[in-house]
């Protein structure tokens, strides 16, 4: 019997630790104003493909959004704005927020925006202790965004925040407001222009920010804000809306789908074209999730009703493993680690040394493939 096999030696000269995709968490919206489908968490392993509900958080008409940062999980739903402890799932802390919409951590602090159908706030944009969800401050509509506001990015010490005022019919908007983290001042709004209103998804990637837009929900736009000169384009690519959640940023670029539809798209924000490439993968989503680790594509669909699934894709489209969750899944987001110890199990004699990727597929000699984690002997694996 062979002593020792070490494929990871964290700590050695010259080598560095090892990201991984230690869970997958899901939230999960439920049935719209029905108590039989809550608002679920739920944790997938992408080791053992093992999906349970971690908690249930009653009262919730639905949620919408979900971030981790540490050791800790900042749910938003409906009016509660939770804290967990990412290992156990215990609630650390709860606030009340009404009409709280999406989370951006920055250093200490919380940045909550806000939204609801008809109701007007006061301030569209709060201000919380990540340590213990207590109130610090706000940005009114005198100082701050006058309307509905969405997501957040944060790039080189300002906060950029969509404002959409999605939820008032035919006055939608397209703005950004720009927030000096520093020094909790609004510096000023980037306009889209005419086809960039009703801004939903915004992602950064390095210097430019991209906007999903779904105009007044007949149409859809893309646009791109360049951080460095502040200047924008925005190109219109349907007549139909790319409705909430089904954009994201895979790559260097944005998978999407439009309303109503079965096709998956995939849109190059260097060429700026007016369409996308159908990518081969047909069936209507919810919601869309890219694992930039491992790199696949975690893809929910639902009836709203009575189920929820999310399948998961890998560079060619391919679907290669799928698993069912809560109704509505509309956040999905990954907790990604890093290794920091010596790696080591034993390996029989008879044993030809094979690997398997996390879905059970054999991929031969660990010496052959390229760096990441594996299963071998039934136990995770860490080759650089």
């Amino acid at each position: 019997m062979k002593k020792l096999l070490f494929l990871l030696l964290i700590g050695t000269q010259g080598l560095s630790a090892q990201d991984y995709v230690n869970q997958v968490l899901v939230l999960n919206e439920g049935k719209f104003g029905q108590n039989e489908f809550p608002v679920t968490l739920g944790s997938y392993d992408p080791t053992s493909q093992n999906y349970e509900v971690v908690d249930t958080i009653e009262g919730a008409r639905f949620a919408s959004d979900m971030v981790i940062d540490g050791d800790n999980i900042f749910v938003m739903a409906d009016t509660l704005l939770l804290k967990y402890d990412l290992n156990s799932f215990e609630v650390l802390s709860t606030q009340t927020v009404v009409g709280g919409r999406n989370i951006a951590v920055v250093d200490d602090k919380l940045f909550i925006t806000r939204g609801e159908y008809g109701v007007d706030f006061s301030s569209y944009l709060k201000v919380f202790s990540k340590s213990d969800l207590e109130f610090i401050s706000e940005l009114d509509t005198l100082n701050g965004p006058k309307w509905t506001t969405q997501n957040m990015v944060v790039h080189d010490g300002k906060l950029f925040v969509a404002i959409n005022n999605g939820f008032n019919w035919g006055q939608e908007k397209s703005l950004i407001g720009v927030v000096d983290i520093s020094t909790m001042s609004y510096l000023e709004e980037i306009d889209l222009g005419p086809d960039g209103t009703n801004p939903d998804n915004m992602v950064l990637n390095g210097d430019y920010i991209y906007t999903v837009n779904n105009k007044n929900w007949s149409g859809a736009s893309f646009s791109k804000v360049d951080l460095s000169t502040m200047t924008t384009n925005t190109i219109n690519i349907s007549d139909v809306s790319t409705g909430c959640g089904t954009s994201c940023l895979r790559g260097d670029r944005i998978n999407f789908q439009l309303s109503q539809d079965s096709i998956l798209y995939e849109w190059n924000p260097v060429t700026f074209d007016d369409s996308g490439i159908n990518l081969g993968i047909n069936e209507s989503f919810y919601e869309l999730a890219h694992d930039d680790i491992n790199n696949y594509l975690y893809a929910s669909s639902t009836d709203y009703t009575t189920f929820g699934k999310i399948g998961i894709y890998d560079a060619d489209n391919s679907l290669v493993s799928e698993f069912d969750c809560g109704v509505s899944p509309g956040t999905i987001v990954f907790d990604v680690r890093n290794t920091t110890s010596i790696s080591e199990f034993s390996v029989e004699e008879n044993t030809d040394n094979s690997v398997y990727d996390m879905f059970g597929r054999k991929l031969g000699n660990i010496e052959n493939q390229p760096k990441g984690v594996y299963l071998q002997s039934g136990k995770k694996v860490f080759k650089r």
